[in-house]
C-alpha cells in the first residue's frame, strides 16, 4: 500500500480563495440579516415542546454552527424579486427544519459520530430519540408550510421531503455497487440534496405570485447550486480539509459509499486498482493503509479534480439561471455564494 498522508491529497483548486468564499457568505448574510433574525426566533419558538428531550436534542444540532444556507436562499430569493410580505419567514424556517430532520435521520443511517465538530445526536442520545426528534422537526415543517396558505407551496415542499427520502433510499441501493453510473449518481445527489435547494428558492417565487419564468429560474438556480454543493461535499470526503470542518476524513470510503470520485477512479483504473476498489468498497474488507492508498489512486487519475470541475459546470448553470433578474444586492450575493459552495473548503 502507498504510504501517504491524507493531508498530501487535498485537491488544489484554480481561482478563488478562502477569503473570497468567506466574503461571499458574509454578503448573503448581510442581504438576509433582518429576515434571518426573524427566522431564528421562529426556529427557537417552533422547536419548543413540553417533552424536554425534544428541544434539547434538536437544539444540539440546530445550534451547532451550520451556516443555514438553505433558509438564507429562501430569504435572498424573496429579496431578489422584491417580495415585501412575511410568509417567507415561516417557509425559510420550514426549509431549515426539513434539512435538520434529514441530518438527524442520516446520522442514524450512516452511524455517524461527528457533525460540525460535535458529537452527533445519535451518539449522545441513541438512535430511537434521534429518529423521533427528526420526525418532530418534519412535523413542525409541515405546520409552517400550511401556515403559508398556499397549496402550491405545500406541494413543492412536501414533494421535496418525499424525494429526499427517495434519494437516501436510492443511495442505500447503490452503496457498495461499483457498477453505479455517473448518471445514477447524479440522480441520487439531485434527490437527496439539490431538490431542497431548488424548493427553498422556488417557494419564494410562488408566494410573491411571480410568473412561471421567474419561478422556473429560481428552481433552476437552486437545483444546480445543490448539485454543485453535493459534488464538492463528495470530493471533500477524501480531503484532509474535512478535519478542520469538524468531519471525519474518509467516512464515505469506510462506509463503501459510491460517490463520483470512486466511480471515475474505478473506470479509469487498471485491473489491480479495480480489485482494490472491489475489496474495499464492494466487500468492505478494509485494512490499515487502505484509505491512504485510495487517496493516492484518486489523485493518480485526477478524479477529485474532475469532480470539482463538474461542480464548476453546475455552478455556472446556477449563475446563468439568474440572468433574467435585474441587478441588485440579492442577485450579487446569490451569484457569489455559488463560488462559496465550490471554493468553501479550500
Amino acid at each position: 500500500m502507498a504510504d501517504t498522508n491524507p493531508s498530501d491529497n487535498v485537491v488544489p483548486l484554480r481561482g478563488g480563495s478562502k477569503k473570497d468564499a468567506s466574503t461571499a457568505v458574509e454578503r448573503l448574510q448581510a442581504v438576509t440579516a433582518a429576515d434571518m433574525s426573524d427566522v431564528n426566533e421562529t426556529i427557537l419558538d417552533r422547536m419548543q415542546s413540553p417533552v424536554a428531550l425534544i428541544p434539547e436534542l434538536a437544539g444540539h444540532l440546530i445550534s451547532s454552527g451550520g451556516k443555514r444556507l438553505r433558509p438564507m436562499l429562501t430569504l435572498a430569493s424573496a429579496k431578489l424579486i422584491g417580495y415585501e410580505g412575511k410568509r417567507h419567514i415561516g417557509l425559510a424556517t420550514a426549509v431549515e427544519f426539513i434539512h435538520n430532520a434529514t441530518l438527524l435521520h442520516d446520522d442514524v443511517v450512516d452511524e455517524s459520530t461527528l457533525r460540525r465538530g460535535k458529537k452527533t445526536a445519535n451518539l449522545i442520545w441513541g438512535n430511537q430519540p434521534t429518529v423521533l426528534v427528526g420526525d418532530f422537526l418534519f412535523s413542525r415543517a409541515f405546520e409552517l408550510m400550511v401556515g403559508s396558505d398556499s397549496l402550491r407551496v405545500l406541494k413543492i415542499l412536501s414533494h421535496a421531503s418525499s424525494v429526499i427520502t427517495e434519494g437516501e433510499v436510492l443511495q442505500l441501493t447503490t452503496a457498495n455497487d461499483l457498477s453505479t453510473t455517473e448518471e445514477k449518481y447524479l440522480e441520487v445527489i439531485t434527490a437527496k440534496t439539490a431538490v431542497l435547494f431548488a424548493a427553498a428558492c422556488e417557494v419564494s417565487g410562488v408566494i410573491a405570485e411571480q410568473n412561471e419564468d421567474v419561478i422556473s429560474a429560481l428552481e433552476a438556480y437552486g437545483r444546480n447550486l445543490g448539485i454543485a454543493f453535493q459534488l464538492i461535499d463528495d470530493a471533500l470526503d477524501y480531503s484532509s480539509r474535512q478535519a478542520t470542518m469538524g468531519k471525519n476524513v474518509g467516512d464515505d470510503f469506510r462506509e463503501g459509499k459510491i460517490t463520483l470520485p470512486v466511480i471515475l477512479a474505478y473506470r479509469r483504473g487498471d485491473d489491480d486498482e479495480r480489485e482494490f476498489w472491489k475489496r474495499t468498497m464492494q466487500a468492505v474488507r478494509q485494512q490499515d493503509g487502505d484509505l491512504e492508498h485510495a487517496l493516492a489512486v484518486l489523485n493518480k487519475h485526477g478524479t477529485l479534480s474532475a469532480t470539482v470541475e463538474r461542480a464548476r459546470h453546475y455552478g455556472e448553470m446556477a449563475k446563468d439561471a439568474l440572468a433574467i433578474f435585474p441587478d441588485n444586492d440579492a442577485k450579487s450575493a446569490m451569484i457569489d455564494v455559488v463560488d462559496f459552495c465550490i471554493e468553501r473548503a479550500y
